[in-house]
């Protein structure tokens, strides 16, 4: 995927060059920036490939990236008695 699918708008680059940008900044561009992806772009590959190219080690997107990348990771299933339950439902 290359960095113009992965950021289409430049939401996240320019979220990087905002001064004193925090976590509630952050959060709603992320949010921004999931709604403004073409159709068929698999998000999570997506945020990969903005994390490998704007990454910056102790600034507020690059954890709340993190954070929407682990978000992305398709949910496992519950065991036990509740794992039944919602699959049984």
């Amino acid at each position: 995927m290359q960095l113009n699918e992965a950021d289409p708008k430049g939401l996240i680059r320019e979220s990087y060059r905002i001064e004193g940008i925090g976590d509630p900044e952050c959060r709603s561009i992320l949010v921004d920036w999931a709604l403004s992806l073409p159709a068929g772009i698999d998000s999570a590959l997506a945020l990969r490939v903005v994390i490998a190219e704007y990454a910056v080690p102790d600034h507020p997107m690059t954890s709340v990236l993190t954070e929407g990348l682990q978000a992305a990771s398709p949910p496992q299933r519950r065991g036990g008695r509740a794992g039944r339950i919602l699959s049984e439902g």
